[in-house]
């Protein structure tokens, strides 16, 4: 069993801190830009690599926009409601996946419209690019121990300081990192790597995250401010992936629908 004490702090000089959590942002960007360009240069793909430059900054503005109304107002609505100033509240840290989900829609549509795409072909094309991001995103959690699992006695249990208190946990950011992550990423990509009936891809991620997200809630600590949502196993992030999982099989299902 081991104490996890690793220093959430990538730099430190003087005022400045990086925190390991902000790289790995900049990592998954990165990544998408990357992927983005790689699928760019594909004959006939329709996307010019200044596209997937412009796509991915505005997509970034809409994660992090996104990613902090979404913390704010899905789970901490009554703090907001004393102090509305705190969602401005940055540098004292809280992001959605959910929230962050929202914002880049909102960006897609805007893009779709801005260079004449449909929003679905837009959203076929980046959501094989969004996985690294979100597994260096929970890597980040893991290096910072927050978002912990809840108490095991298997083998590979941590333990968390910053949960209060010695008893050991699910490293269940680990988990999301492999599922959300690696395992997702290799679904999406093989399976974009073949032509697929529009909305396919996109239906997919849907149903893949909220599927995986759902799962692993199974064993991750539901926040302490608001615990179970109901029947004492139902958290929040199974509450805000069940749309997703249900979208994304509706997606796939008209998609091949339309297709026959």
């Amino acid at each position: 069993m081991w104490v996890h004490d690793i220093n959430p702090l990538a730099l430190e000089l003087g005022p400045l801190k990086i925190h390991w959590y902000g790289l790995m942002y900049l990592i998954g960007f990165g990544a998408a830009w990357w992927l983005g360009n790689v699928r760019a240069r594909k004959a006939s793909s329709g996307w010019t690599e200044q596209q997937v430059s412009d796509l991915i900054f505005w997509g970034a503005i809409g994660v992090i926009l996104g990613g902090r109304m979404g913390y704010v107002l899905f789970y901490n609505f009554d703090y907001f409601l004393q102090d509305p100033l705190w969602l401005f509240a940055v540098w004292e840290g809280g992001m959605s996946f959910h929230g962050g989900l929202i914002g880049v829609l909102v960006v897609l549509a805007l893009f779709a419209h801005r260079y004449g795409k449909t929003f679905f072909e837009i959203g076929d094309f980046v959501a094989p690019l969004v996985p690294i991001g979100l597994g260096a995103g929970r890597l980040g959690n893991f290096i910072g121990g927050e978002v912990w699992g809840r108490v095991t006695d298997v083998p590979w249990a941590v333990i968390f300081p910053r949960a209060g208190d010695s008893l050991p946990r699910h490293p269940s950011q680990l988990y999301e990192m492999a599922l959300e992550g690696v395992v997702l990423f290799i679904l999406l990509w093989w399976y974009s790597a073949r032509p697929r009936p529009r909305m396919a891809v996109s239906g997919l991620f849907l149903l893949g995250y909220g599927g995986f997200r759902s799962l692993v809630e199974l064993v991750r600590e539901p926040d302490g401010h608001l615990g179970f949502i109901a029947f004492e196993w139902l958290t929040m992030g199974q509450l805000l992936s069940l749309p997703m999982v249900l979208l994304g099989a509706l997606l796939m299902g008209l998609a091949y629908r339309r297709q026959a």
